[in-house]
């Protein structure tokens, strides 16, 4: 009897186990794939260095649900604020994330410092985000397992733990170039249960260039990106965002080596009201179950110059 209902506790670890690391597979596959509004509208999600490089108050909301014919398909929003004193920049990154049963949430207050250079169009910048992280497993998901089993209170007994990011930049009239060590903790403590589905490292090089000026005018800045996810290859991305009418209007393309593409459209009123869409194709590898997803971001400035 000793031993069947031992049997019985392995098998319900066994099935607990697989179920949570099916579900971190669904966040790694989430990571592939970051939020896109990273890339070109809101630079801060990714790089604390960028927290405050552009005037005014600004609040940035983002909302993407991945793949949603799939059941448990990935869900992320995000909420930054930023504001720019002077050569000093503050800003607060809230990001929030569900894959399947699995629910991780991350808080930041970021210090940024921009040091002028030759001139104010070119500065150095750094910046350093401490905060709280959390991964939570929603009970309700976990099926054909005890919810008493020690292996899945210990799970959500952790609570929250202290996280940072760290975050360097260049940018001038034209060129960008970034560099960023996104959840410190994971990357430097081999603790940390979280062992493949956490980015490692950012860097980014852009350019842009002005044709024409006023409401003929057109920006184009293309950007090539480089990011690591740990215990997996690195990545790559490529692309080009361009304005046009005075900066009024906006088109984005992104092609990324997982075989798959970024598009995004947006437009903004009287440079306080920003909107942005964008739609990304699937993956290679999951392109037969789903046609791709859709995300939103919306950024509000206050105070920002006309």
């Amino acid at each position: 009897m000793r031993a069947i209902t031992k049997n019985i506790k392995q098998m319900r670890r066994v099935t607990f186990l697989f179920a949570a690391g099916t579900l971190f597979f669904g966040s790694v596959k989430a990571q592939i794939l970051p939020l896109n509004a990273q890339y070109f509208q809101n630079r801060y999600l990714v790089n604390p260095s960028m927290a405050g490089i552009n005037e005014g108050f600004n609040i940035n909301g983002s909302f993407r649900k991945q793949w949603s014919n799939i059941p448990g398909a990935p869900i992320t929003q995000s909420v930054t604020l930023d504001q720019q004193l002077n050569k000093v920049g503050w800003g607060v990154n809230i990001y929030n994330e569900k894959s399947g049963g699995i629910q991780r949430t991350k808080a930041v207050g970021t210090f940024a410092y921009h040091l002028p250079l030759n001139n104010d169009d070119q500065k150095l910048n750094f910046g350093i985000s401490f905060g709280a992280s959390q991964d939570k497993l929603d009970l309700s998901s976990v099926r054909n397992s005890d919810i008493n089993d020690p292996s899945i209170a210990r799970f959500n007994d952790r609570g929250y733990y202290v996280d940072g990011d760290f975050g360097i930049s260049y940018t001038s009239k034209g060129l960008t170039v970034e560099g960023a060590v996104p959840n410190m903790r994971s990357v430097f403590r081999k603790d940390d249960l979280n062992f493949a589905d956490k980015p490692t490292f950012y860097s980014a090089v852009s350019y842009k260039f002005m044709l024409g000026s006023g409401i003929n005018g057109i920006s184009l800045e293309p950007k090539g990106v480089f990011r690591g996810i740990k215990n997996y290859d690195n990545l790559w991305d490529a692309g080009l965002n361009a304005n046009f009418a005075n900066d009024k209007l906006y088109v984005m393309a992104m092609y990324h080596n997982t075989q798959n593409a970024t598009f995004g459209f947006g437009m903004n009123y009287k440079s306080t009201l920003y909107f942005m869409a964008y739609y990304n194709t699937a993956t290679s590898a999951i392109s037969g179950y789903t046609d791709g997803d859709f995300e939103v971001n919306i950024r509000v400035n206050i105070g920002k110059k006309p």
